[in-house]
């Protein structure tokens, strides 16, 4: 029989081939109502019987505001194992900025460093900028888009790399349906001459108390045409954590 053990009731499934939660478009400056924003997730599972797995997944993110101005920093990380192999391991560390020219126009900036042990790379280094539109303002209904040229450093597990210019484009919605409910979905592109990458999150998020919510969510991130020592051209990670607001 499989028992399963938690910690502090969190919960995280489908981590075999896990990607992080991508840093999409920005927090809207127009829309704060205070000068400080942060969240730290935490989601852990341990299996063990007829078969033994573990995974693990964590982050925080920071969203400071300044009149026109948002500024965030987010830090996360995933791993996963099966009978004591790792499957997955992902680190990012991303920073992003946003500048609003009026009530429905801004200018972004974005910077990204993931190092993903079966994407084939050794580690992705990503800077973007442009400009974005935000289509609604909510609550309930939040959706902006944004789009700009970039370019990536990839460091390639063999020893190689490359530099690639590359046109980035996000897209952002989120659905408050209830006081304490959100859906929320966002989107994001790198396409390059080397590849096109694409990355999505969906995902639930329910307040518990002031302090803490249960989030549900479901990543996909898809390169077609990663490096030979990829293990695929698709990755999937469904995941269920508990969400702290600082």
């Amino acid at each position: 029989m499989a028992a399963s053990l938690g910690i502090a009731g969190l919960t995280c499934a489908g981590m075999a081939q896990a990607q992080l939660e991508d840093f999409e478009v920005m927090d809207n400056p127009a829309q704060a109502e205070k000068p400080f924003e942060g969240t730290a997730e935490l989601g852990y599972n341990k299996i063990s019987g007829n078969s033994n797995s573990e995974s693990l997944r964590a982050g925080v993110d920071m969203t400071w505001f300044r009149q026109a101005w948002s500024y965030s920093f987010k830090a996360a990380t995933k791993s996963a194992s099966d009978n004591d192999e790792t499957s997955a391991e992902e680190y990012l560390v991303a920073g992003r900025t946003r500048y609003n020219l009026s009530t429905y126009n801004y200018l972004f900036g974005l910077a990204r460093w993931d190092k993903d042990r079966f994407s084939g790379y050794d580690s992705q280094s990503t800077l973007a900028g442009g400009y974005g539109r935000q289509l609604l303002i909510g609550p309930p209904q939040s959706l902006a888009v944004e789009i700009g040229p970039g370019v990536r450093h990839d460091e390639y597990e063999d020893g190689g790399h490359d530099d690639v210019g590359l046109l980035y484009a996000g897209l952002d919605y989120d659905w408050q349906f209830s006081e304490t409910s959100k859906f929320s979905q966002s989107l994001a592109a790198e396409a390059s001459d080397e590849n096109i990458i694409g990355r999505s999150e969906t995902a639930l998020t329910v307040a518990m108390n002031d302090a803490l919510a249960l989030k549900v969510s479901y990543e996909v991130e898809f390169n077609d045409s990663p490096p030979p020592g990829a293990s695929s051209q698709t990755d999937t990670a469904t995941g269920v954590s508990l969400v702290y607001n600082m």
